[in-house]
């Protein structure tokens, strides 16, 4: 219940950080009665916060004022300002007393840091609310290693952007990122497109693409069956780290659902009752005929046996199969089995890769960060990506 109204306080502050860098963009280009419109704030990546909504006002009211009755105002204000934002932000701060929001909006004050550090402290209490909080915390929070590792190898320089299993949205920040780096702006370069099936989760994800100036369609549904995308053959770019080794699958609901030729399984459903290969044949079916995907897969995904080796076999016949990253354990937050990373290129289906897949074994390149949880660093997502 804590983690809502904590993560968007992070946020605010982040969204401020912006929101001032933007206004003296902004301000010498009106003069007198003259101010910049929400919109042309939101035009440069940046959330509008009315004066009512803004942190450093929040920071300054007195000891008896009602934080908790001011917060849920503020964050009223914000999403109205920014439709984007509607149903998104939280009002559950009366629940939580005045001191403890005193504290906590007293300890994120001071952090005065460049570029996007604020993101960096977003993820990092998302990981913890997901490693302390969250039993299956992993469904919703990718480490931003295996992100960015993904994003290095199918480099989303520009297109549309597709994640069906998308949780908080973290590979689409880390594609924004990506563009930022190569010197060009992600919201005329990038368009994300993703699916979550927890309301929760969603609105997680909105405020993390707020946050980070980006917008995108996301939908609230069960991938495995609803397509409120249409996905077939459309995106340039397939991204995702879906829940695999699911069991939970209704398959008398997939039957009815693929009782007439479903385009989004190209390769056949498996007998077995394991989502894996479900979610397989989505992110090739998702694919234009030049698209890269790269996405997280469990282990017994490269072996296993019955149907699921037929399904393989077809789908290595097609030819798009480019490289299978072989990841150690402990390398997410919630989940300790090592994993791997397959990716996606069917514009090699024509050249003289075709008949080619590369493999690397990654399991020796980490950091150990504390007893239970490795990390890549730059250096060694830099020599993957190189490879």
């Amino acid at each position: 219940q804590y983690a809502q109204p904590v993560l968007a306080l992070i946020a605010l502050r982040q969204m401020e950080a912006k929101f001032e860098a933007v206004h003296a963009e902004l301000a010498p280009k009106y003069k007198g009665r003259l101010k910049p419109a929400p919109a042309d704030y939101q035009a440069q990546g940046a959330i509008f916060l009315p004066e009512s909504a803004r942190f450093s006002r929040l920071l300054a009211l007195p000891g008896t004022a009602d934080l908790g009755a001011e917060l849920n105002a503020a964050m009223k204000d914000i999403a109205e300002a920014n439709p984007d934002l509607a149903g998104v932000l939280p009002q559950g701060y009366q629940g939580l007393p005045n001191g403890v929001l005193q504290e906590l909006l007293r300890l994120l004050a001071p952090l005065e840091i460049e570029g996007d550090a604020y993101g960096l402290v977003f993820e990092y209490f998302m990981g913890q609310f997901a490693s302390n909080y969250m039993t299956k915390g992993g469904e919703f929070f990718t480490p931003a290693s295996i992100v960015k590792l993904i994003v290095e190898v199918i480099e989303p320089y520009h297109g549309m952007i597709f994640d069906p299993a998308c949780g908080s949205g973290g590979m689409f920040v880390h594609s924004a990122e990506f563009v930022r780096r190569h010197h060009k702006s992600p919201s005329s370069e990038i368009a994300v497109y993703g699916v979550e099936k927890m309301s929760d989760t969603l609105k997680l994800c909105r405020m993390t693409l707020a946050v980070h100036g980006l917008s995108g369609d996301i939908r609230q549904a069960n991938s495995y069956y609803d397509d409120p995308h249409k996905l077939i053959g459309r995106f340039d770019f397939v991204m995702a780290n879906p829940p695999f080794n699911q069991s939970e699958v209704d398959r008398s609901k997939l039957a009815s659902a693929t009782s007439k030729v479903d385009a989004r399984f190209p390769f056949g459903l498996p007998t077995v009752n394991n989502a894996n290969y479900i979610w397989i044949n989505l992110f090739y079916a998702a694919l234009k005929d030049t698209g890269r995907g790269g996405f997280v897969m469990a282990n017994s995904a490269s072996d296993a046996g019955g149907s699921e080796r037929e399904l393989r076999k077809k789908l290595i016949e097609t030819g798009a199969v480019d490289c299978i990253v072989a990841v150690g354990p402990n390398m997410f937050i919630t989940v300790t089995l090592p994993v791997t990373l397959w990716f996606f290129d069917k514009g090699k289906t024509k050249g003289p890769r075709k008949g080619k897949v590369l493999f690397v074994d990654a399991r020796h390149l980490y950091r150990q960060v504390t007893r239970a949880n490795r990390t890549f660093d730059p250096d060694h997502i830099e020599f993957i990506g190189n490879i």
